[in-house]
């Protein structure tokens, strides 16, 4: 994996060291998994995952260090070079890790000090799998049109309506919950947030979701589902702004992951040139192969700077970086599907047989140019946050 990026001025030293104790131990950290296709056996490579990242110490970077994380605040670079190398080998571990950070960053950025107490040092440790719950089935990338209920009840509030789409559904431990608080709202207005834990009375999981790279994703049902008042996350009302600044925070590292999964592709796709006879001499001898191949670095290093761009301002000039982590978000998603298509090409038949690396990485990739905002949603995202400048 090419490490000369990280000579770029985004990085400090800690980042750097970061990099090389991942480098150190993703190959054999990562290694005997089950790669079974079944729920029983992803979730099963899942909760292992989140045990070898919380052994390592990785888990540690999703929450800050006054409850149990390694920096003081959520540091998008880091996040960002961690989602980069697990995904370079193993797209689950990616998946594990993201979640725990995503899945608990509403309770980082505005939960009570009693539930970052109870829930963010058992996130740090790898005790408990945490979940993101925002899309609904007719609510993904329109969040306005959330139906979701939470009416408050003397003491509490009750939950009722469907969640979607929900990554760690049906092994999370506990779930941040977006539900409308407001009858009378419309739009992003009148929505609350709310910690929900999994064995709560109404609760349940609908259905799980079987996706083309298995990982554990389900559907929620809330019937009449209690909630103590004190599960509430920042004030009434006001949670689609929590969920947006939560996902800003992660949004650039999905582009790292997108870059992981590149990197890996055109190591693949390097490999194959150097050692494919054909016509007489080697696959990477053709002009053809090497046009390829020089986009494909192209593709990769452009994504790389948007996305380290946009998590260097964040952690360093202290700015909102709506626009940059959205340019970064679909830059990187959309070029590691170029890239990656490319290195299946040269594969030819054998890139398409289940198993092979390149193969696994189309079927991975596919879900990053969709989730946490569809390119498209980015587009508008970049257009309305530069038309206000």
């Amino acid at each position: 994996m090419d490490r000369t990026y990280l000579d770029w001025p985004f990085f400090s030293p800690d980042h750097r060291d970061l990099a090389r104790e991942l480098d150190a131990w993703a190959p054999h950290g990562l290694a005997g998994l089950n790669h079974g296709s079944s729920d029983t056996a992803v979730d099963a490579d899942c909760r292992e995952l989140v045990r070898r990242l919380a052994n390592a110490g990785f888990t540690r970077y999703a929450v800050p260090r006054a409850y149990g994380g390694a920096l003081e605040q959520l540091d998008s670079r880091a996040l960002c070079l961690i989602r980069e190398h697990l995904a370079y080998h193993e797209g689950l571990a990616d998946f594990a890790f993201a979640m725990q950070g995503l899945g608990s960053g509403a309770i980082s950025l505005a939960g009570s000090q009693a539930l970052k107490a109870a829930y963010l040092p058992k996130v740090a440790s790898g005790e408990a799998i945490a979940a993101f719950a925002l899309s609904e089935p007719e609510a993904g990338s329109d969040v306005g049109a959330m139906a979701m209920s939470a009416r408050r009840d003397g003491e509490g509030y009750v939950l009722n309506g469907t969640k979607t789409w929900i990554s760690n559904g049906g092994i999370a431990d506990f779930y941040c919950v977006f539900a409308r608080s407001d009858p009378e709202s419309r739009g992003a207005k009148g929505i609350s947030a709310f910690v929900v834990d999994a064995g709560t009375p109404g609760f349940s999981i609908a259905e799980r979701i079987a996706v083309i790279a298995p990982h554990p994703l389900a559907t929620l049902r809330f019937e009449n589902a209690r909630i103590p008042a004190s599960h509430l996350l920042g004030e009434v009302h006001q949670g689609f702004k929590l969920a947006m600044q939560t996902l800003d925070i992660f949004r650039s590292s999905v582009a790292a992951a997108a870059v992981g999964f590149a990197r890996r592709a055109l190591d693949e796709a390097l490999s194959r040139a150097r050692s494919r006879r054909m016509f007489g001499a080697t696959l990477g001898d053709l002009q053809l192969t090497q046009a390829a191949i020089g986009e494909m670095a192209t593709l990769i290093d452009s994504a790389a700077l948007l996305t380290y761009r946009a998590a260097w301002q964040r952690d360093v000039m202290g700015e909102r970086s709506t626009r940059e982590a959205a340019m970064a978000k679909m830059t990187a998603t959309e070029n590691a599907q170029l890239v990656i298509d490319r290195a299946l090409q040269m594969f030819g038949g054998q890139g398409v047989k289940s198993g092979e690396m390149v193969e696994k990485l189309y079927r991975e990739i596919r879900a990053l140019r969709i989730y946490e905002g569809a390119t498209e949603v980015q587009k508008l995202i970049i257009a309305r946050e530069t038309m206000k400048h």
